[in-house]
């Protein structure tokens, strides 16, 4: 609790930014899934070409500004960037054209789901080096706190007040109480912390790796699968929740509370990552953070009943809560913080551009009879069959952290 105290201020801005994230989340913009397609008059596939479009969009530009986290200071980047997240709930609430729609959604994919998580996560492993994991798994507490509620919360004001209003309710949120909780936190600077005196903590070979260097080497590329699997599988999961509804009989009211069985499962295997990860190193986690995500993508298929679908929510939260602890301190490990945005935000990229091409790919086959629970045993054994080529993979990376450069 005491490190909790000394770093209030800190660790609730990247619980804010976390939890602000959601409005560009897949999981809430897919709670209005049924009413965009019949508003625009969309199938499955073309909503999902939309989105892919807009997300592969937003993981473009990330690379060309990700690296301003390196050099912007957070309190202006912070409020730029939620200020657009704003401007694109609005246009949800009050637009009606198919091209604005794909303009709507790129601005919440890039501002939610890419540079707030994305300064989030650099934000706090500049900021923290020994207890890097701690801080990571606690600010990744936003995330499901935002799956646990939103979902609920939003379905209910969108059966009061209509899905367009529940856009211009969100927008209100940001402008009245986000931004104005993320100036009153960022108003103070903050240097690193931890075991190094204050200073960057370096990486492999004893360096602060430049972008360029990264993507010369080849340990980042066989970090890609990883990067891509849970963003890919995590998106499509809450992407197609109103189609499997449609498929399996259920009501979005009965499968409400699987959310929360996520969010639970996310948060608690989360903080044990987030332990592991400052005990034992991060790299430990590479070979076990898919299992569970692919065992829950076996069930959606047999389930019966809302219960077999929050079990495989649950199961993939285990997944995501680890993969986030993961992905907030294994490139700090390996690469080092004093780029860290430059770095990271290739790596982010990565993950939107695997959010983007999922619900275009899955739609694809839904429009042509392979149902998203159908679906759903491929992308079991994927995850299966990656988690052990990472076994050699997370002996690889272990073995640079303890060598020279070279010459």
């Amino acid at each position: 609790m005491s490190f909790v105290r000394e770093n209030a201020r800190w660790l609730a801005t990247g619980l804010l930014l976390s939890l602000g994230s959601s409005f560009g989340q897949t999981y809430f913009i897919s709670i209005f899934a049924g009413e965009i397609r019949l508003a625009y008059g969309l199938t499955d596939g073309q909503w999902g070409g939309i989105y892919t479009v807009a997300t592969v969009s937003s993981a473009c530009l990330l690379i060309l500004f990700g690296g301003r986290a390196d050099t912007v200071p957070l309190s202006r980047l912070a409020l730029i960037v939620t200020s657009f997240l704003a401007l694109a709930c609005v246009l949800m609430a009050f637009n009606s054209s198919v091209w604005v729609l794909l303009i709507t959604v790129f601005l919440l994919r890039f501002c939610g789901q890419g540079m707030m998580t994305h300064i989030k996560a650099t934000a706090m492993a500049r900021w923290f080096v020994a207890t890097r994991g701690r801080a990571m798994a606690l600010t990744n507490l936003g995330y499901p706190v935002g799956e646990a509620t939103l979902p609920i919360v939003t379905i209910l004001i969108i059966a009061g007040i209509g899905w367009r209003a529940t856009w211009a309710v969100a927008a209100a949120v940001i402008v009245l109480a986000l931004i104005p909780a993320l100036m009153w936190l960022l108003a103070q600077d903050r240097a690193p912390a931890g075991s190094n005196g204050g200073q960057g903590a370096p990486g492999i070979f004893g360096k602060h790796w430049t972008r360029g260097e990264v993507l010369s080497h080849p340990l980042f590329y066989a970090l890609v699968p990883l990067l891509l699997t849970p963003g890919f599988i995590g998106t499509v999961v809450f992407f197609h929740a109103v189609h499997v509804a449609e498929v399996k009989g259920w009501t979005l009211t009965a499968m409400a509370p699987s959310y929360a069985a996520y969010a639970a499962a996310s948060v608690a295997t989360g903080l044990v990552a987030g332990w592991a990860s400052d005990r034992f190193g991060p790299a430990r986690l590479m070979p076990i953070v898919l299992v569970p995500m692919g065992l829950g993508m076996f069930l959606i298929g047999p389930s019966e009943t809302p219960l077999g679908w929050a079990v495989a929510l649950a199961l993939v939260g285990v997944t995501q809560g680890t993969a986030a602890a993961l992905s907030g301190t294994l490139l700090p490990t390996l690469f080092g913080t004093n780029h860290l945005g430059s770095v990271r935000s290739i790596a982010t990229a990565i993950m939107v551009f695997a959010t983007a091409i999922g619900p275009g790919i899955t739609g694809w086959f839904i429009d042509r009879g392979v149902t998203y629970p159908e679906q759903g045993v491929t992308q079991g054994v994927w995850c299966l069959v990656l988690s052990l080529v990472l076994v050699p993979v997370m002996l690889w990376s272990e073995r640079l952290q303890t060598q020279k450069a070279p010459g």
